[in-house]
């Protein structure tokens, strides 16, 4: 359930970026979400049709890019796509990896009136 307090976090942001840069309106808000980050896209847009009514980001179109997860083998060298969760070198089997990418998970922009 922490995606509630996430979403919750996300009109927040919204919230202070509005008095900060006086606008009334949003109309979208572009995400970035890693395949590791823990955190699940379809649950941050359910909550957040419900979160956002009567605050400044209601009505706005969420759109989430999906970060892929990849890792760096410290020993090999070698760099891949990480598949079904497994943090191993799928060339020389190590698990002495390092992720790359997929950890993200930030507000990328707003689309504001």
């Amino acid at each position: 359930m922490h995606e509630l307090a996430i979403t919750e976090g996300i009109i927040k942001i919204v919230e202070k970026e509005s008095e900060k840069y006086n606008f009334n309106k949003v109309n979208a808000i572009k995400l970035v979400v890693g395949e590791l980050s823990g955190v699940f896209p379809q649950l941050i847009q359910d909550y957040f049709d419900i979160a956002s009514k009567g605050t400044i980001a209601e009505g706005a179109e969420l759109i989430i890019r999906r970060v892929e997860a990849k890792i760096k083998c410290n020993e090999c060298g070698s760099e891949a796509k990480v598949e079904n969760h497994r943090l191993r070198c799928r060339k020389c089997g190590s698990l002495n990896v390092k992720i790359t990418s997929g950890k993200e998970f930030y507000v990328d922009s707003l689309e504001v009136d």
